[in-house]
């Protein structure tokens, strides 16, 4: 062996044995002139800065067009300020900057990552603003984008995986915007028009709606500057009125047919809000059911022991109104009755007894030991920024994460559980091939 490769292995063990850093960013807020939230974080280490603007404007607001709000998100920056999509985007590579945008069920995010040197900042944040605050939505590129989001629609037909989720969200939330899929369906996206999309903009990208997450090798002061400049031009607005509130669901199993190797089954309630007092007992003791990987309770039962299950998991996904639980699998089309019934006993089991003292552990130090990791970048640390801001969490949530985790008893997961979930209330989808 080279000498060479003695000292590379001798560097990565001193690396791994090095502890991971476990300090918290300091998380400063404040409103621009204009009442905008502002959440920043100074992050030195290299040159650059990381903008987050989120607007509740998320596919829950879509109303009775799903789909409404994805084909506005995807359009701002193929047409601002009278320059063309190709214009636009060769601004931002003209100066090494990268725009992006995103949706959820809540929110709209529009992000930019630059250099923080004052000439290429300026010229990417200028083109930003615009891309916001002046679109154009040319009707070419309307129809345009339209003709590529249905073929988005009908390619998630030919995915298992795909439909089962749409018809899960469906059965679980029925005429509620979460219910519907973000992109739309084929009949609601056709139907779109131009005024659809103008009028969704007007609605909901504005200074009462949106708020600014900023992480970077700046000082606050230009931090402050910065969200200034960014949302100077963003039109004067009213709050929005609250999401419609969450109905139970009606329990029953949906089965779908379709050709494929695997059945994927999905079964769950609506649960959680992302400011609910239950979050640690029923995270924690998700990890320990099947939000751990390979090591859950499922994942232990369901296919490692009984060899049942391809994958196997258990999630929340807290959102303004209560999202959803949901716990999963994919398995042959032979074994799906089996492996369902197994998956229901495991949940019902957890909901009655919770963990063991091994399991809740385990998982506490699975949380804890891999929480420096997810905040171990710019882009990790905003995300952060952008879900304290938009859900009203308090500024001191990441710096009392592991303490709260690592509080949580198997008597506070029991009590959680038991009050907040029944088999009897789960809506259950199986997607896959008829058993001949």
């Amino acid at each position: 062996m080279s000498i060479n490769m003695n000292k590379s292995i001798l560097i990565s063990v001193l690396l791994l044995s090095m502890p991971l850093a476990q300090a918290t960013p300091d998380i400063e807020h404040w409103q621009t002139s204009r009442g905008i939230d502002v959440y920043f974080v100074q992050a030195d280490e290299l040159p650059m800065v990381d903008v987050q603007l989120v607007f509740d404007a998320g596919s829950a607001r879509d109303g009775d067009k799903p789909g409404l709000a994805n084909l506005t998100l995807n359009l701002l920056d193929d047409g601002a300020a009278g320059m063309s999509g190709d214009e636009i985007s060769t601004v931002f590579e003209s100066v090494g900057a990268r725009y992006g945008a995103s949706l959820d069920q809540d929110m709209a995010q529009l992000t930019l990552r630059s250099l923080t040197a004052p000439e290429p900042l300026a010229t990417a944040v200028d083109m930003l603003r615009k891309v916001m605050s002046q679109p154009d939505f040319p009707e070419r590129d309307v129809a345009r984008e339209r003709q590529r989001t249905l073929t988005g629609i009908q390619a998630r037909w030919q995915s298992p995986g795909a439909v089962a989720a749409d018809a899960f969200f469906k059965t679980l939330y029925g005429e509620h915007p979460y219910g519907h899929p973000k992109a739309g369906t084929v009949a609601s996206v056709e139907a779109l028009t131009r005024a659809d999309l103008v009028g969704f903009y007007q609605r909901h990208f504005h200074s009462a709606n949106a708020m600014v997450a900023i992480v970077g090798a700046l000082p606050r002061s230009e931090a402050e500057q910065l969200a200034e400049d960014i949302t100077a031009d963003l039109p004067a607005g009213e709050p929005l009125p609250a999401l419609p509130a969450v109905e139970p669901a009606d329990a029953q199993q949906v089965t779908i047919s379709f050709p494929s190797a695997q059945t994927h089954i999905l079964l769950g309630t609506p649960l959680l809000q992302r400011d609910d007092p239950d979050y640690f007992p029923l995270y924690v003791g998700n990890h320990v059911l099947g939000g751990g990987g390979m090591v859950s309770r499922l994942f232990e039962t369901i296919r490692e022991d009984r060899g049942l299950s391809y994958s196997v998991y258990s999630y929340m996904m807290p959102l303004q109104q209560p999202g959803p639980f949901v716990a999963g699998l994919q398995t042959s089309t032979e074994q799906a009755e089996a492996a369902l019934a197994l998956l229901r006993e495991q949940i019902k089991l957890f909901i009655a007894n919770g963990p063991n003292e091994a399991e809740l552990k385990s998982s506490i130090q699975n949380i804890t030991g891999g929480f420096p990791l997810r905040i171990d970048s710019n882009s990790n640390i905003i995300g952060y920024l952008a879900m304290l801001g938009f859900y009203d969490l308090p500024l001191d949530y990441l710096d009392t994460f592991k303490a709260r985790v690592e509080a949580v008893t198997a008597e506070q997961i029991v009590d959680a559980f038991q009050r907040r979930l029944s088999l009897d209330d789960f809506v259950t989808v199986l997607v896959g091939r008829e058993d001949e």
